[in-house]
């Protein structure tokens, strides 16, 4: 089943959004950062979970799971969760996204006390539900954990592989680089470098790997690939709607 064909119509309403065109001013580059972010985060959600059901990762070790598919999720793990800063220093993306947020001049308050929240109340739904955040950002966020709730490996990886939209931090990063020549008093380095890191590490790495898990974890069940299938089109459909909450805020402002 070719999963890219089937969301080619969620894909190209994400990469027509009008959200690109409302990214004008510094404060709407703020608006998107401090909203993207979770996007961000629960990315490395969706890579925890994937470790959890697909390795050993609890004692007594034991060799679960087919090693192959083992390696490829253990690799994507080395580079998301200790990838080399622009310093040379070891972080996971989600902290080298804080850290450049906090660069640039972009907010990190809502974000710290939504962390906290998590931390404190030990249930994510809970949390999110608790938290101030725009309600497409929390239907975004929910569906992400149902998700991994569920514990479907192939679904997980589904969500993980085409839920995130590969293409856009290639569009980011031409804003990211207009900025940079028109406001030469905000410090964008830290975040051109998170994208295009981002970028390389997706077309010659992640992407190839994410789809050879795919592959694997499928197999020969149509019943699989239909699920992964429905799980995708579902996951580009609630990053349409954290694109269009983000769009709404910029607009309100």
């Amino acid at each position: 089943m070719n999963i890219n064909q089937s969301i080619q119509k969620q894909k190209t309403q994400l990469l027509h959004h009008s959200l690109y065109s409302k990214v004008q001013k510094i404060e709407d580059l703020y608006c998107f950062l401090e909203n993207h972010v979770y996007a961000v985060w629960d990315f490395m959600s969706l890579l925890k979970a994937l470790q959890n059901s697909l390795t050993c990762t609890t004692t007594p070790w034991l060799p679960v799971g087919n090693p192959e598919i083992r390696y490829l999720i253990n690799e994507i793990v080395v580079a998301e969760e200790t990838d080399l800063t622009i310093d040379g220093k070891r972080q996971s993306h989600y902290e080298m996204y804080v850290d450049a947020m906090k660069q640039c001049g972009a907010s990190t308050k809502q974000l710290d006390v939504f962390i906290s929240l998590v931390e404190q109340s030990k249930n994510v739904f809970q949390a999110i539900a608790q938290s101030e955040l725009h309600p497409k950002v929390k239907e975004f966020l929910e569906f992400t954990f149902r998700v991994i709730e569920n514990g479907k490996p192939h679904e997980i990886a589904a969500v993980f592989t085409f839920g995130r939209e590969d293409l856009i931090p290639n569009m980011f990063t031409e804003i990211l680089r207009n900025f940079q020549e028109n406001l030469t008093d905000i410090d964008l380095t830290k975040l051109i470098y998170y994208f295009e890191r981002h970028i390389e590490l997706d077309a010659d790495e992640h992407g190839p790997m994410a789809m050879q898990m795919i592959s694997e974890l499928c197999g020969d069940s149509s019943q699989k690939w239909k699920e992964a299938e429905w799980v995708s089109i579902a996951a580009l459909e609630k990053r349409i709607g954290l694109w269009d909450a983000i769009e709404e805020q910029i607009d309100g402002k």
